[in-house]
């Protein structure tokens, strides 16, 4: 009798681990991620933007884009968050573009009031468009919170993640892709 209680609460642990630490997913039947190589899809169907006026990919030619999908009450977005930050703030100013695409996985995270509190309160300062709609999400394919999609100066997708981590890897990518960026953009 004690040794299964063990087990049990062995197993208890260890789901509590996995739930924690798995990134949100949502399944959007009929869509697959872009592949990596091939063309970004952009921002059309965006509800609003904040911090930004509307940006197309067509406008962010020439630029590093890093596409971060989250939504406000997803912990493990909230994680992200200052690395996203420390990314932008680095290397904002040498052609890196941020655009945070909020799409929620919950009703109460629809309204735009609520939102823009919760960017003032993360400090975020780079473009986050409105996916209410899941228009862009969609688009992606995405089907997890928080992913990031890497664009190069082409509109190409060139690095994809998703969840927590990999953020020296993340980081040594867009150094990389900054590095190969033509002079004068």
């Amino acid at each position: 009798m004690m040794r299964s209680l063990r087990i049990a609460a062995v197993l208890a642990v260890l789901s509590a681990v996995f739930i924690a630490f798995w990134p949100n997913v949502r399944t959007a039947a009929g869509t697959e991620s872009p592949s990596v190589g091939m063309p970004a899809p952009g921002f059309a169907g965006a509800d609003r933007w904040f911090n930004s006026a509307p940006l197309t990919m067509e406008g962010l030619r020439g630029k590093v884009v890093l596409v971060e999908f989250w939504t406000r009450e997803c912990i493990n977005c909230i994680h992200v968050l200052p690395h996203t930050k420390a990314l932008y703030e680095k290397y904002a100013g040498k052609g890196l573009v941020i655009v945070g695409v909020h799409t929620p996985e919950f009703d109460e995270e629809r309204d735009p009031a609520l939102l823009q509190k919760a960017i003032g309160q993360f400090g975020i300062t780079w473009p986050v468009a409105v996916d209410n709609s899941e228009r862009i999400w969609n688009a992606y394919g995405n089907r997890y919170w928080p992913a990031i999609y890497l664009v190069d100066q082409q509109g190409h997708i060139v690095y994809r993640h998703v969840g927590e981590g990999a953020y020296d890897e993340t980081e040594q990518r867009v150094r990389r892709l900054l590095a190969e960026r033509p002079q004068g953009q």
